[in-house]
């Protein structure tokens, strides 16, 4: 039997929606209705790029140097991001998980953070994806299975799909009134602006055109039931939208143009995230996970 890159594939269903995940990195490689993608999927032959649809844990978004203090003791872990000199999206992109529960519409993917060079930690990790008349919710519950207190923050990297065209021609709307800036050259943040008055300023629905993003983005508007939402109209007036809870104060928005060419701008990278980026140095929004103790965040995703 062929063994493909991303390691098995988990196929779930609802209605006219489909989703499949993956062994590897225990992603969304695709989500579609009706034939139409929701999330930008990846081939099942290649390799996952750009982190598309992969959980980000222990933390997400970059971290200088791979370096952070945690209950008065220094850590080093892997820099995964040299060229720039950080540590990115954690430890279980491309481990194995393993399936603990698949039924026709719901697949539950486990994963073990053992303790490691730079995060002697144990920690349990279970994402369950779901399909529901209201979309795919995924729920992640992470507990720390150890003797100690552990640092944690999660995130995930899916990319809203834009259809058959290119984000140039989609309309954006992000109720966000703070972007997260970064320096240029390693990408890490340098202070919060409002986005009054800024190109990243899309609180109202407008084109994206041209314009590169990679940041994140707080103070979100929720709605009565705490979700805040990512919309993306595509050139012929259909919406796929995305939505995190109140556990996911920030969202990251990527347009994809450090891909491969071929995949620039293909899909939009909308990140919840639990904390900002470099997290673990500045310990904004880090969890403090205690022995035996469990921490849950969901998010989810649609086609309007």
């Amino acid at each position: 039997m062929e063994r493909l890159p991303s390691g098995e594939q988990y196929r779930i269903a609802h209605g006219d929606q489909q989703a499949t995940i993956v062994e590897v990195g225990g992603g969304v490689r695709e989500y579609s209705q009706a034939g139409r993608p929701i999330l930008d999927p990846y081939d099942a032959a290649s390799m996952c790029d750009g982190a598309h649809g992969t959980p980000l844990i222990p933390w997400p978004n970059r971290l200088a140097g791979g370096r952070y203090r945690f209950d008065g003791r220094d850590y080093q872990v892997a820099l995964t991001e040299p060229a720039k000199g950080n540590a990115i999206h954690g430890f279980l992109r491309w481990r194995p998980w393993r399936a603990i529960r698949h039924d026709a519409d719901r697949v539950v993917m486990a994963a073990t953070v053992f303790p490691l060079t730079g995060y002697p930690f144990l920690l349990e990790v279970a994402v369950d994806y779901h399909l529901t008349g209201e979309g795919l919710v995924v729920t992640t519950t992470a507990t720390d299975a150890g003797d100690r207190a552990c640092p944690y923050g999660c995130g995930q990297h899916p990319y809203l799909s834009p259809g058959s065209g290119l984000l140039d021609d989609c309309d954006l709307e992000l109720a966000a009134e703070t972007r997260i800036t970064t320096d240029e050259a390693r990408q890490l943040p340098s202070g919060t602006e409002s986005v009054d008055g800024t190109p990243f300023d899309f609180r109202t629905r407008r084109r994206i055109g041209s314009l590169p993003i990679d940041f994140a983005f707080t103070d979100l508007a929720r709605d009565e039931e705490g979700r805040a939402w990512v919309r993306l109209w595509n050139a012929e007036g259909g919406c796929t939208e995305l939505w995190v809870d109140e556990s996911y104060p920030f969202v990251e928005i990527y347009t994809g143009d450090t891909l491969a060419p071929e995949r620039r701008r293909r899909g939009l990278g909308t990140e919840p995230m639990s904390c900002p980026p470099n997290a673990f140095q500045s310990g904004e929004g880090v969890i403090r996970l205690e022995p035996g103790t469990s921490v849950t965040t969901r998010w989810g995703a649609r086609l309007q």
